[in-house]
């Protein structure tokens, strides 16, 4: 069982169950021998219950009398949690993931965009700037790059004084995390800096269709990149 940096025994469980599901090594609707994966990864019942606890958490598994510990449909699996993303990219899933995150981001950053030109207050255009400028020191760091990103879209989305759309940023943030991980460790001479600018300076200049404008571009230039990492992916079998 490959080691899981940062989160015990309970957290490599997790990390073993949880990428064998998501993956499909663990079929949906397959019955879980847990005392049997116990004894395969030379661990206690209690600390296998405790791991099974957590994925049915992400909506991974369920447990009924009569029928025991079974992986669920994948309809009912937390497609928003960042270990489950993190799981279906490792389990050659990714380009599905980013598909769909796209059309997700493409329904709601441009208005976005929009509301935050309108509204935005001296303190956003510092959170904006400061996330920018992180965004350009981060030339070949994909955890750094996806960090300053993930702050960038964070700003914006506050920066539209909507109460709700300030954290909805908490269901995008862990696919775009993970979508920019994937885009800056294939394509490390990529420069987001010049695309987010262009978001900045209009939500700056107070300038609504400017700023949609900007974000369907920007959007548009990260759907591309998507396509090229992911179709180069599986080009090589990564």
């Amino acid at each position: 069982m490959a080691a899981y940096v940062g989160r015990g025994i309970h957290g490599q469980v997790v990390e073993a169950l949880g990428f064998r599901i998501v993956s499909g090594r663990i079929g949906q609707g397959e019955t879980i021998d847990v005392r049997s994966v116990a004894e395969e990864m030379d661990i206690s019942l209690t600390v296998m219950r405790e791991s099974l606890k957590v994925l049915a958490g992400k909506g991974l598994i369920d447990s009924r009398q009569k029928r025991g510990t079974f992986v669920q449909p994948d309809g009912e699996w937390n497609f928003l949690d960042a270990d489950v993303i993190r799981w279906r990219v490792a389990g050659g899933h990714g380009a599905k993931l980013l598909g769909d995150l796209a059309e997700v981001r493409a329904v709601i950053e441009p208005a976005v965009a929009r509301h935050a030109a309108a509204r935005r207050g001296e303190r956003d255009l510092l959170a904006l700037e400061e996330a920018l400028a992180a965004m350009g020191r981060t030339r070949g760091d994909a955890e750094g790059a996806a960090a300053a990103d993930a702050a960038f879209h964070r700003a914006l989305f506050r920066a539209t004084g909507n109460d709700l759309l300030a954290r909805f940023d908490l269901l995008l943030e862990p696919g775009l995390r993970e979508r920019d991980r994937l885009v800056h460790t294939h394509r490390q001479d990529d420069d987001p800096v010049p695309s987010h600018r262009a978001v900045l300076d209009a939500v700056r200049a107070g300038d609504p269709e400017g700023a949609h404008a900007a974000m369907t571009a920007l959007l548009d230039k990260a759907c591309a990149d998507a396509e090229t990492v992911t179709g180069a992916a599986a080009t090589h079998g990564d």
